[in-house]
């Protein structure tokens, strides 16, 4: 899948190769052989209840225009906050991506038990997504739609679910492009993307993601707690210089 730009999904529910006969192919090149997400790789980790602040922190920084994208009205401080309050770590899986900060750059959530969209249909899960303005351009939309999928298949849902305003372009670009059925009703659009069944493939894949996410995000908490104890030495240092005797 490409990467047409990043993009922003509003929760509407309050959550929120084929071969050719006769050609002989090509023999494939001796290079080993890697999982898909390996190149290019992202890490997206798990959050958790702990990760209120930093999910309330990454929301409050989107502007107006974001946040309409983001929530379908220009949502203020006080509805984000209520929002975030009413996140269901335990129903639904909320994960996101971390810079070396260890600031929530961008965040996706997937809500699981749904009202129900379709009469006749059962309830699916549904997307949304947001991404900071400052890391715009890196394919961190479309990246944390395709985890999406993948947790999603692994939990045995059939169907995800869409909900954007349809100037959010980029966003329903992406859905197109994995097949999902988009339908436009004036400014508002869902789509629907039919899922194929979960595999022991795509569960060691999530596995591999979750694990390599891990010692990335332990990785850069070491780094931080090094350069704050730099910082600190360095300070004690700068005090202690001045009141040093002068040798005569």
């Amino acid at each position: 899948m490409g990467y047409p730009g990043d993009f922003l999904s509003r929760p509407k529910y309050g959550l929120d190769r084929h071969d050719r006969p006769g050609v002989e192919a090509s023999p494939a090149p001796a290079t080993p052989s890697a999982p898909s997400w390996l190149a290019n790789w992202v890490p997206i980790r798990a959050l958790a209840k702990r990760h209120r602040p930093r999910i309330l922190a990454h929301l409050l920084a989107l502007d107006p225009s974001d946040r309409y994208l983001r929530f379908g009205y220009p949502a203020s401080d006080a509805q984000i906050e209520q929002y975030v309050q009413k996140l269901d770590f335990d129903r639904d899986e909320v994960f996101g991506i971390f810079n070396r900060r260890l600031e929530l750059i961008a965040i996706a959530h997937l809500a699981y038990q749904a009202p129900q969209q379709v009469k006749g249909q059962p309830a699916m899960v549904e997307f949304g997504v947001s991404v900071s303005k400052s890391a715009r351009g890196r394919g961190y939309g479309a990246r944390l739609f395709n985890r999406a999928v993948m947790q999603a298949r692994n939990r045995q849902v059939e169907t995800l679910y869409i909900h954007a305003l349809s100037e959010n372009t980029a966003m329903l670009k992406i859905a197109r492009k994995a097949g999902a059925t988009v339908v436009r009703d004036g400014s508002e659009s869902e789509a629907w993307l039919k899922l194929p069944p979960d595999t022991l493939a795509t569960h060691f894949e999530a596995l591999l993601e979750t694990q390599a996410a891990e010692m990335d995000y332990r990785f850069k908490l070491n780094a931080r707690r090094f350069d704050a104890w730099l910082q600190a030495l360095s300070e004690v240092k700068a005090n202690i210089a001045p009141h040093r005797p002068s040798s005569s």
